[in-house]
């Protein structure tokens, strides 16, 4: 069956983002203790609570460990959060437990390598415009901008769009 992308992303339950290079721009900013900062696109974070309060949940799997990354998280509401987990296709039964969905209803946003196992077993992958050649050679839908600069919107915007939420989400801001 050869579905088109619309049909994938109208099944999505839960859409499952990476951190550094998809929320963020992949730089790591480390100060002379090791303390780590990140900088995170707010537009991106605004499109992460649409999706969400559109019914779709949001979940997190990153391949490092973070205080910014929880504390981010903690404030826009997401709460289906797994970090410093190389082995992300181990980790994904985990969120899928939590939001109680299957691989079928997923969506996964990634940008490298690492990315690849659980994009190759989902419902709908997205590379963000500057992932690894192989991640874009294996994703369904390739967003327009770069991770940190407002793929994970896009995705969010793509994903709400296909399943008639998107036009409601942004309706209290036309008022």
């Amino acid at each position: 069956m050869n579905e088109t992308l619309t049909e994938r992303a109208r099944r999505v339950r839960l859409a499952i983002f990476d951190v550094d290079g998809v929320l963020t721009d992949g730089s790591l900013f480390l100060d002379d203790e090791g303390r780590q900062y990140k900088a995170f696109n707010s537009k991106d974070g605004q499109g992460l609570r649409m999706l969400a309060d559109s019914g779709v949940r949001v979940g997190i799997l990153t391949g490092r460990r973070s205080g910014v990354v929880e504390h981010r998280m903690k404030e826009l509401g997401i709460d289906l959060v797994i970090q410093g987990r190389r082995d992300k296709l181990e980790a994904l039964d985990g969120l899928l437990t939590a939001a109680g969905v299957t691989r079928d209803e997923t969506a996964y946003v990634g940008d490298d390598v690492v990315d690849l196992p659980v994009m190759r077993r989902v419902t709908l992958s997205i590379a963000v415009a500057d992932a690894h050649p192989l991640v874009r050679e294996h994703a369904h839908h390739i967003t327009r901008q770069p991770g940190g600069r407002g793929a994970a919107r896009e995705a969010c915007e793509f994903i709400m769009e296909s399943q008639g939420t998107l036009a409601a989400a942004m309706a209290p801001y036309l008022k």
